[in-house]
């Protein structure tokens, strides 16, 4: 450590899903141990490491907006992550605010990377390439070439095995995110993820478990399993049922409460996996289903598959194991070569499929997807208005299917208390995207406590509850705004 730099702080920002926000707690436990001091407060930071996201042209926006906010500091910056990863050497060149733009590959020495750019060294930016093809396909193959190409692949290979966590948590609420896998096999036709973030790599089950573990160690009450494509799960393992049989074992670890499974591909979704989740104890009856879109010829341009009533079909097996099962998606309107008809099929299938969240995409061109060459591309204006269509709509459903749960019973875990606003989310509400419960007359009940309620009100896509047993304070609806209904 030099006179110049008598301590080595970094302050972590991370942008985008789920799975990067695992990156950065790796990334932060990497750094700790190599004796980087974490700290919150990026204007005393000697760097700041953002952690972009370069999956859509808004997320990208803000990844530009935030490395620009960062070096107003005047702390030193590095961009990592998705965009960085996509972009690196251009990033570097329209953005020379940022000190260095560094891959997924200098994910393993970035101590070493972070004390360079305090020295002042010039470090020559990421350099892209097709991940997808730097991972031979073989099961038995992947780990070794990983191994001896030393090719990163995050949440991989350079993190410690269970034996040393090296994650270090970034903040202290009762939900964590856990990686099953990295990548993605599918060729969606709209979708650039497989390009840089590589083929499909599943994590070792005992690697998961042990992972788990030590976060319910850590205080997490929810375990909230990330990958771009959890369907898909051993596959490369040899072991096409991995995930029917890890979610029993990670539910049963101590301390833990509730385990939930993200992003699960329609095609993939078997009835033995559907059992799982809505059947086996301290697993959330949940869905995360990327439908994208219902009608047929539209999917198939997408390079995806399935159809309006083969997904009412999945709907109405999931319904029929557990009647509560929350059900979420994410639809494209204004997809090339969309025609009226193929969008009054997806109206018509959000209506019948009575989802509890669903988010709203307009289409736009990826760089290097195979859609940016299609051809029936619709106007900006068209898919603007269709954007409105569907989202006014889904958000009429949405709370609809919020308002029929009033009078149901829910268990919340506890995620929030703000002067004595008690928040949450139930079994069927998936972190920051598919609304919250507000817990009214909580008395005494604390974060990450898991209560048993009775849901008393909707608000649009929120539920205001009541702990069973509880006796309504005077001045509960008035606070809330909510009629007392039970």
């Amino acid at each position: 450590m030099s006179a110049e730099h008598p301590s080595r702080r970094v302050a972590m920002v991370t942008l985008g899903c789920a799975r990067n926000e695992v990156d950065s707690e790796e990334l932060a436990g990497n750094l700790h141990q190599r004796g980087w001091d974490l700290i919150d407060d990026e204007s005393s930071a000697d760097v700041v490491v953002v952690n972009t996201c370069g999956f859509v042209e808004s997320a990208k926006k803000d990844s530009v907006d935030t490395l620009l906010a960062a070096s107003d500091t005047g702390a030193k910056v590095v961009a990592v992550g998705c965009m960085a990863e996509r972009y690196g050497a251009e990033l570097a060149e329209h953005l020379p605010e940022a000190d260095a733009v560094l891959g997924f590959d200098h994910y393993g020495n970035l101590a070493d990377r972070l004390d360079d750019v305090l020295a002042g060294h010039a470090i020559q930016p990421h350099q892209p390439q097709d991940r997808r093809k730097m991972l031979p396909i073989t099961p038995v193959a992947r780990p070794a070439a990983a191994a001896a190409s030393e090719v990163a692949v995050p949440g991989h290979g350079w993190v410690p095995s269970t034996r040393g966590i090296a994650r270090r948590r970034l903040d202290d609420s009762p939900l964590a995110a856990l990686k099953l896998a990295s990548g993605c096999d599918r060729r969606c036709s709209f979708c650039a993820i497989p390009s840089f973030r590589g083929s499909f790599l599943s994590r070792q089950p005992e690697e998961v478990l042990g992972e788990a573990a030590w976060l319910a160690e850590q205080g997490a009450k929810e375990l909230f399993l990330v990958s771009e494509n959890s369907t898909s799960y051993g596959k490369d393992l040899s072991d096409p049922r991995a995930l029917e049989t890890l979610l029993p074992r990670l539910a049963g670890i101590d301390g833990v409460d509730r385990v939930r499974v993200s992003y699960l591909q329609p095609a993939e979704t078997r009835p033995g996996l559907v059992r799982a989740i809505a059947t086996t104890p301290g697993v959330a009856p949940y869905f995360d289903l990327s439908f994208q879109h219902s009608s047929e010829k539209v999917l198939r341009r997408m390079r995806r598959f399935g159809s309006t009533e083969s997904f009412l079909a999945l709907i109405d097996q999931i319904r029929e194991l557990a009647p509560e099962a929350g059900i979420r998606s994410n639809v494209i309107v204004g997809f090339p070569g969309e025609t009226e008809e193929d969008f009054e099929e997806l109206q018509d299938f959000l209506t019948r499929a009575r989802l509890d969240a669903v988010g709203v995409f307009g289409y736009s061109d990826e760089d290097g997807t195979e859609a940016a060459g299609f051809d029936g591309k619709l106007g900006e204006d068209v898919v603007a208005a269709r954007v409105e269509q569907v989202s006014a709509l889904a958000d009429e459903l949405v709370a609809q299917r919020a308002e029929d749960r009033v009078g149901t019973e829910v268990r919340v875990l506890v995620e929030r208390d703000e002067d004595g606003e008690v928040a949450g989310r139930a079994e069927h509400q998936g972190p920051e995207v598919d609304g919250e419960c507000a817990v009214v007359d909580a008395g005494g009940v604390g974060v990450g406590e898991v209560v048993h309620c009775r849901v008393i009100a909707s608000e649009g896509v929120d539920l205001v509850a009541r702990p069973v047993g509880a006796a309504p304070e005077q001045d509960s609806s008035q606070r809330r705004g909510a009629g007392e209904g039970s």
